[in-house]
């Protein structure tokens, strides 16, 4: 089992669009495939922000990004090629000038088998979408956010399912 912290972020590009991985669990060949926001584990010491812009840079060639302060929190455990994963998250809100969408860089190798793209979406389309995002309350906060909106203090998304 890996106990760990990780930071999420919702990047709100130039033209208020936000940026979502596809990803397919590589353990589990028949699983269907999700959005999620970009994140991942925080190293050892490392700060919610700094962990959050090196894994823009990671996981879609993001160099220049704002990071924001912390929108959401959530407690979730998941199972992912195999290894079941106890995690606290933060999730940052950023901004970006930057609006293309380079090809990942320093992925891991169960997150390179995982990738299947990435692209850019309005908060209205995740909002009418009945696809599968991660975090699994992702509308919500988007939703909260649709404005300019930031919410404080911090959503807590934990999935009540």
């Amino acid at each position: 089992m890996a106990r760990r912290q990780a930071s999420r972020v919702v990047l709100f590009g130039p033209d208020g669009r936000i940026f979502l991985i596809n990803a397919a669990d590589p353990g589990n060949p028949g699983s269907d495939a999700w959005w999620e926001i970009p994140g991942g584990g925080m190293d050892p010491g490392e700060p919610s922000a700094h962990c959050a812009a090196r894994e823009l840079w990671e996981e879609g060639g993001f160099e220049h990004v704002m990071v924001g302060p912390v929108v959401a929190t959530q407690h979730v455990q998941f199972t992912f090629a195999g290894m079941f994963f106890d995690q606290d998250e933060v999730v940052h809100v950023a901004t970006t000038e930057q609006a293309d969408i380079r090809p990942p860089r320093g992925l891991e190798f169960f997150e390179a088998l995982a990738f299947r793209g990435a692209r850019w979406w309005t908060v209205d389309e995740i909002l009418e979408s009945t696809g599968r995002f991660l975090p699994p309350r992702l509308q919500e906060l988007v939703a909260a956010m649709k404005d300019g909106e930031l919410p404080d203090p911090p959503l807590d998304i934990t999935p009540t399912d």
